[in-house]
């Protein structure tokens, strides 16, 4: 392979990586809490707190469409 495909490879790995860096502070660490927050349920009508469910039964958060 070229040794500019290598030059760009590791020059967009640096970016990225120091990106990823400069944000992984405001990760949760594990172990954490997960922050609270609020949404409708499927209805629509009912809110729900994530801190409603804290230390009664697991919660399982999917993110994506079911279309």
């Amino acid at each position: 392979m070229p040794l500019k495909f290598f030059r760009e490879n590791l020059q967009y790995r640096n970016k990225h990586t120091a990106w990823q860096k400069a944000h992984d502070i405001h990760a949760p660490k594990v172990g954490d809490l997960a922050p609270d927050f609020e949404l409708t349920d499927v209805t629509g009508v009912k809110t729900v707190r994530l801190s409603d469910f804290r230390g009664k039964r697991p919660v399982a958060l999917i993110f994506g469409s079911f279309t």
